[in-house]
């Protein structure tokens, strides 16, 4: 029954409670749990409740869970994964620990932390809160390194309403599926080194952080923008590539996807005029990424567009690297089935 002193999860049971390790009990408050907590009578096969939320812990009941949980035998109910997701994103290095958790449940769990430490840099954009969303980045990384096609589990949930940060989430995700879809099994092998999957992943999420820059009210203006905004707007990526010496983040991939993620193939972007294969490889991806994303949420002066429309949409734009719409539509087809 017993694995290195763990017991061995009953069929069936993981299905509706999975078990806590210690490093999650210590991630705990020690009195007041956030969630019901359950243990496993081996004598009766059943579980029971152990401590309920609104309740408190004595010091023996402390004790006794710890080593309960030693022996594998304390759960938490999936029904409170919600909770637990909340939880959990604030210390997103558990999820890397806790091998109970099914790949759906991760992957709540990282948009649920990416989204908010996004939105926290991105109002308060100094390099005390970037060193926290990085470090929530290389858990990213981490889990995806030897499975890439984990991410697939994170694109089914991108947010449908546009916030910087919600639209910062979504494109990481993307762009890391669009990135990860066109490399193939070359990302498992030695020509993408670890350091290059981590900078051009914070590169993708990074990409917008100079609309950090600019004012509330015009980047959620109902309204069209007047020249003078439009103005502002469009000074976005230089700004944002002035923060990245700020922050110690002067690395090509992050410059790349920062600078390039307006530049078009024909040459009308900005803020450079790029064109063709001037702009770099990431630069394309996140530009077409950064575009669609926008075009399949709801923002303040436009309804969301179906993602399958969007994807058909982008696909007949020249400004835009072809082989990186035919993958969004791929994706995007995926989301029909």
């Amino acid at each position: 029954m017993h694995a290195k002193g763990r017991m061995d999860v009953p069929d069936g049971l993981n299905e509706e409670y999975y078990q806590i390790s210690p490093d999650i009990l210590q991630s705990f408050n020690k009195f007041r749990p956030p969630l019901d907590i359950f243990m496993f009578n081996e004598d009766v096969a059943r579980i029971s409740a152990f401590y309920t939320v609104g309740g408190r812990l004595s010091k023996d009941e402390i004790e006794q869970l710890a080593g309960m949980v030693k022996e594998g035998l304390i759960f938490v109910s999936r029904k409170d994964h919600p909770v637990y997701v909340k939880h959990i994103a604030y210390q997103l290095d558990l999820v890397l620990i806790d091998r109970n958790l099914k790949e759906s449940e991760i992957a709540d769990i990282f948009i649920e932390a990416l989204t908010m430490r996004m939105s926290e840099f991105l109002d308060q954009p100094v390099a005390a809160v970037m060193d926290k969303l990085w470090s929530d980045l290389m858990v990213l990384t981490e889990y995806l390194w030897n499975d890439p096609y984990r991410i697939k589990a994170l694109t089914k949930r991108l947010h449908k309403e546009h916030t910087l940060g919600q639209h910062s989430v979504n494109c990481g995700v993307l762009a890391l599926m669009i990135y990860i879809r066109m490399k193939g099994d070359g990302i498992a092998s030695s020509a993408i080194t670890r350091t290059h999957f981590n900078r051009l992943t914070a590169g993708f999420f990074l990409h917008d952080m100079g609309m950090s820059k600019i004012p509330l009210f015009i980047r959620e203006k109902p309204k069209p923008l007047t020249t003078d905004e439009r103005q502002k707007v469009d000074k976005h990526p230089m700004l944002g590539y002035e923060m990245l010496a700020k922050l110690d983040l002067k690395y090509k991939e992050i410059e790349a996807c920062v600078i390039e993620h307006h530049e078009r193939l024909n040459g009308k972007g900005y803020p450079q005029k790029k064109s063709g294969r001037d702009i770099s490889q990431l630069g394309r991806i996140i530009a077409a990424v950064d575009s669609y994303c926008a075009m399949i949420t709801k923002r303040p002066f436009a309804e969301a567009i179906d993602p399958f429309k969007a994807a058909a949409d982008i696909s007949q734009d020249k400004g835009y690297d072809p082989e990186v719409t035919k993958n969004i539509q791929a994706w995007a087809l995926t989301l029909k089935k």
